[in-house]
């Protein structure tokens, strides 16, 4: 198993975030977290890059019990996240926003980036543009693409399709498909879980900071209770 989440427990002071979250993701899979705003997703991707620290549990990737290894070092292991919000850096280039995400490793990028450029040629036009000056969907390429820098074993994806237009949003997924079909894990949380769905081998369902269920993407895309709850007005707006 490549990442293994075991009976997380994380607090934010006296408030329980997440309870007893446990979940997998196997090498070369597509997982998918769905579940309502403040259900604890972007809390449970924060914890496994090491941004937020655990109350109890333990997390393990590639093998290894990363539960206390600091954030950077994870990286450096082969985790590799494009945030909410996408933090882009305003008043770097492109270029220079990919070449950050590379900052902690060493030897030739030459043949990384032309392949991030391969993946968004938008980018590739416009490397030399400022962060901050780009649309939300070119923002949100750059922030993939520079996850994809760090040359990660697993992209933790939150909430790509925030706030684009639908034909952008299914750019976007088109091309997190792509990323996997070239080697790379992904773990993805996603408010339009009809989307995610279509494109995951698994899916978990997180409610109150618990998970309620776990099944092939296919079942739950198919699932009456799930349609209802997560597939119909209440995540698609």
């Amino acid at each position: 198993m490549l990442l293994e989440v075991k009976d997380i427990n994380v607090h934010y002071g006296k408030i329980q975030a997440l309870h007893g979250v446990s979940l997998e993701v196997d090498q070369g899979e597509i997982v998918t977290l769905i579940g309502a705003n403040g259900a604890g997703k972007t809390t449970t991707l924060r914890t496994i890059s090491g941004i937020r620290s655990l109350s109890s549990g333990s997390i393990s990737f590639d093998g290894r019990d990363i539960s206390k290894v600091p954030g950077h070092k994870r990286v450096i292991a082969g985790i590799g996240q494009a945030p909410e919000g996408r933090g882009v850096f305003p008043g770097m280039t492109v270029h220079e926003n990919l070449l950050m995400g590379a900052y902690a490793r060493k030897g030739e990028l030459d043949k990384d980036l032309a392949e991030v450029y391969e993946l968004f040629p938008r980018l590739a036009e416009r490397r030399t543009q400022l962060g901050g000056t780009m649309s939300g969907g070119e923002q949100q390429m750059v922030a993939i693409g520079r996850a994809l820098m760090t040359k990660p074993k697993v992209l933790l994806l939150d909430e790509p399709s925030m706030g684009l237009a639908p034909m952008l949003v299914a750019q976007i997924f088109e091309i997190v498909k792509e990323i996997n079909r070239r080697g790379t894990t992904v773990l993805l949380i996603e408010q339009n879980a009809s989307q995610a769905l279509q494109i995951a081998h698994r899916a978990y369902i997180l409610e109150t900071g618990r998970i309620v269920k776990s099944a092939p993407a296919s079942e739950l895309l198919n699932d009456p209770a799930v349609q209802a709850a997560y597939l119909g007005a209440g995540l698609e707006h």
